[in-house]
């Protein structure tokens, strides 16, 4: 027995859409008007979407949980898994006090606050996206921010922020080749079109981060090394992936921008250090010094967590990982069990792939890097344990989201709103972008957005006579700031940064701006559609 989705229940497909949009709605009024914790917001806002989902989607009762129950499984593996790695990771430096000997390195290195956010949020996040991705990068940056005595709301919103220009090229390009699969456009001039997008954002991010901290004023002081941070990176951003492809621009932009701030703080100092105001003097003592071996043993963890990361995302390692390490089973009661409008069974299958996922490399970094900071396994046994408890709200929040997002989708309730923004006609590469951001809100993941959307991305810019490159790049780029705003990624910043319970907080200091970088976005898209055609890559169609 199968069930056919419903995507126009009233046959009016505004009418449809203002019902289908109410659980986005509800979230967005219960963390910013009801300042709700993020828990109660995201259990509230699933139970809203089952019952849109039974009550006027007619999707039968069984279904519907059962979805539910699948989105929160694979929130707790793989999302949960990657959390309470990377936090753990990071706790065992701070027990071990290596994050002291870590601390006064980027004192060192510069104790101004601006220039430790554009190092290890801008620069050091996208990096990190790029060989992991899925919540890693925000995870241990906000952390790190955190223990460097940044507010933990700033630190927070500022990673998460920050983590925006990397979002489309992550996890070695993984949202691209999603979208190329599913559209048939090849990987190369879907790389390309994002390259000739997101430089305009990852130039421009640099001096926004920097103004949102400190202000315009004492943006302007540190303007040089705020250009060679954002400059290095849109440079190298935008050259690797119009000429090399998806898999390395945030490795080759992250590292190149990190070594390229570096150098220039040799030469270039800012003439006032800025700290935040009221806070504490630093308590590092600068008559101190460690050797390069001491220096090296406290960063041991973060070189490990780079060198396994890259590891587990080549091709031949993570083949042989999954050939020995993998367990996969269809959901009972739900695999090809539902059926979309074309017809088309659902799969629903279940991949416990727990050698090869990004939490498993972050968690051997963590075993390896336990005896070279000094800690014995049953102190880090203990750390563990400490770092479960420390989860527990988050856990329950990422898992509660991904319910959310399965149950909206195998409903037909995101469809229906894709179908309204389908309908807007010429003006469509405008709202295409919206769409990418809708996805990425609603799954945490741009990866799964180019799947939910790519496709029809891809027809309705072809109805209308728009080059699809366009639309499903913009898919793409706009989903890369929905992610500041998704619930499965506010509850890994607000986990990471100390912050469990105040997921409302932290909702609001990034909505306006998730909101003006769209706008930004949709506008050049639009003129990429229609004025600057210029940009939009000569390709041809893979051939399946």
């Amino acid at each position: 027995m199968t069930w056919t989705q419903v995507v126009n229940p009233f046959n009016n497909i505004l009418l449809s859409a203002l019902v289908a949009i109410l659980p986005i709605l509800f979230i967005f009024w219960a963390l910013i008007i009801k300042k709700m914790k993020g828990y109660q917001a995201s259990l509230l806002t699933t139970a809203l979407a089952l019952l849109i989902a039974v009550l006027v989607y007619r999707m039968p009762v069984k279904l519907a949980l059962l979805s539910t129950v699948n989105g929160a499984l694979y929130g707790l593996f793989p999302i949960c898994w990657i959390i309470v790695s990377a936090v753990f990771l990071f706790n065992i430096t701070v027990k071990s006090g290596q994050f002291e000997v870590i601390k006064h390195f980027m004192a060192s290195t510069t104790s101004d606050r601006r220039m430790q956010a554009l190092l290890i949020a801008f620069s050091f996040g996208a990096f990190l996206e790029g060989t992991a991705g899925f919540g890693a990068p925000v995870a241990i940056t906000a952390a790190m921010l955190v223990g460097l005595g940044f507010n933990p709301l700033y630190a927070a919103g500022i990673c998460l922020i920050a983590n925006t220009a990397p979002v489309a090229f992550g996890a070695i390009g993984i949202p691209i080749t999603v979208a190329s699969q599913v559209t048939g456009i090849p990987e190369m001039a879907i790389s390309q079109m994002v390259g000739r997008t997101l430089p305009v954002l990852s130039l421009m991010l640099p001096l926004y981060l920097v103004i949102l901290m400190a202000g315009w004023k004492k943006a302007m002081e540190v303007l040089p090394a705020i250009f060679v941070s954002g400059g290095s990176f849109a440079l190298l951003q935008w050259s690797s992936s119009n000429f090399l492809g998806p898999a390395l621009p945030d490795v080759f932009a992250g590292l190149g921008s990190i070594i390229a701030l570096l150098v220039f703080l040799k030469f270039w100092k800012p003439k006032k250090v800025w700290r935040f105001p009221n806070e504490p003097a630093p308590t590092i003592h600068m008559n101190l010094t460690y050797s390069t071996g001491q220096i090296v043993r406290a960063w041991s963890p973060f070189i490990l967590l780079t060198l396994v990361i890259i590891t587990w995302g080549l091709a031949p390692v993570k083949n042989m990982l999954n050939a020995n390490g993998q367990m996969q089973f269809e959901m009972p009661g739900l695999h090809n069990v539902i059926r979309d409008t074309k017809g088309n069974l659902l799969p629903h299958i279940f991949k416990l792939n727990y050698l090869s996922a990004a939490g498993t490399a972050i968690f051997i970094a963590a075993l390896i890097s336990i005896p070279l900071v000094g800690l014995s396994f049953r102190e880090a046994a203990r750390v563990f344990g400490a770092t479960l408890r420390q989860l527990k709200f988050p856990i329950i929040t990422v898992a509660t989201v991904l319910g959310f997002a399965y149950i909206v989708n195998d409903s037909g309730i995101t469809i229906t709103i894709a179908d309204a923004l389908a309908n807007t006609g010429w003006l469509f590469p405008f709202f295409a972008p919206v769409l990418g951001w809708l996805g990425v809100f609603i799954t945490g993941s741009d990866t799964s957005a180019n799947a939910l959307f790519g496709k029809l991305q891809y027809a309705t810019a072809s109805s209308i006579g728009v080059d699809p490159v366009v639309t499903v790049a913009a898919n793409v780029s706009g989903g890369v700031v929905g992610k500041m705003i998704s619930p499965q990624s506010i509850a890994v910043a607000a986990a990471a940064g100390g912050l469990v319970g105040k997921e409302s907080e932290l909702f609001r200091f990034t909505a306006r701006h998730s909101f003006l970088m769209l706008l930004l976005i949709c506008f050049i898209v639009l003129a990429q559609a229609y004025l600057f055609k210029w940009s939009i890559p000569v390709y041809h169609m893979i051939i399946k």
